[in-house]
């Protein structure tokens, strides 16, 4: 049988040889036994358990699921193979003592700050959990609250007075779509400077002003300003604003209330520590024989911001 390592497990893998597949050790440690009738393959008297076998495939069938959209299943002998491949490797390791090394030392206490840290976000969650009446809050403020909706065109040029000559011609009967079309210098030029339907936030703010103080069917008596130019606008009609349903929305809400919570758990924590930010050396005071540590990675959450 062709006895292949499968790529896709082995290199790819996060998950190593589980303490469940080692029986008892030499040197008296203690770790789960596995015996024989519990075991799929034995590898220099180490069994390998049939726990193992069953997360490695649950673990390969998750990763497939989400890079394809459906589970794809691997035959159980090769399965078996990578493990009995892992534990080769996992003997070879340990026999060259590389387990005992720097670099192997110092990547285990940065996995097990990675667990630990993670593990405590984890167990803060799983007991302040968000409830439906916590999301039904949260959506009833800033989602499911009636807003208005509105639909307008409008005519976009470069100076003052080009727009206080298109409202000239407004005032004198002239047609907005058709003066639109001709004059407007906006993407929405062609279209007659139909925007359809907007909420009032999606429009920079000198635009979405104009277009809340004035009545259906009329438009704008003065130039409006913003970043791209002058404005002349021309509200069409406004109707209230349909929130979608609470329970088609409240699994997007449920992250940003879990953000909430932990920001406030970490402040009380920040406020019953003692901190003290130490000042850094200069560089050139740094021994060249002392150890320099890279400093901590903080991951934030960008925020986009756009102007329409």
């Amino acid at each position: 049988m062709n006895k292949k390592i499968i790529p896709l497990v082995l290199l790819a893998s996060t998950t190593l040889l589980s303490a469940c597949n080692e029986k008892k050790t030499t040197d008296n440690s203690t770790s789960i036994i596995v015996t024989k009738e519990d075991a799929v393959a034995s590898v220099n008297g180490t069994y390998i358990s049939k726990a193992s076998l069953a997360s490695l495939e649950s673990e390969l069938a998750q990763r497939q699921q989400g890079q394809h959209g459906q589970p794809q299943s691997f035959p159980k002998e090769k399965l078996i193979e990578e493990l009995v491949q892992r534990e080769l490797l996992l003997q070879e390791a340990k026999q060259k003592k590389l387990d005992q090394t720097v670099e192997y030392t110092t990547q285990l206490e940065t996995i097990k700050t990675s667990l630990l840290t993670q593990a405590a976000v984890q167990n803060f969650l799983k007991s302040s959990p968000i409830t439906d009446a916590d999301l039904e809050v949260e959506y009833n403020k800033s989602v499911g609250a009636a807003g208005t909706e509105y639909k307008a065109r409008h005519i976009l040029v470069k100076t003052e007075e080009d727009a206080k000559a298109i409202i000239a011609e407004l005032s004198a009967g002239a047609d907005f779509t058709e003066l639109a079309k001709t004059k407007s210098t906006g993407p929405s030029g062609p279209q007659g400077g139909d925007l359809g339907w907007f909420a009032a936030g999606q429009m920079v703010a000198p635009f979405s002003e104009a277009v809340i103080a004035l009545e259906d069917n009329k438009f704008t008596l003065a130039p409006v300003k913003t970043q791209f130019g002058y404005h002349v606008i021309l509200r069409e009609g406004s109707r209230a604003q349909t929130p979608p349903p609470f329970e088609s929305v409240k699994e997007r809400i449920r992250p940003m209330l879990q953000r909430q919570k932990l920001q406030g758990f970490m402040e009380g924590l920040r406020k019953q520590a003692t901190v003290e930010i130490l000042p850094a050396e200069p560089a050139a005071e740094i021994s060249e024989s002392a150890p320099i540590e890279k400093p901590a990675i903080a991951v934030t959450e960008p925020t986009a911001e756009s102007a329409k």
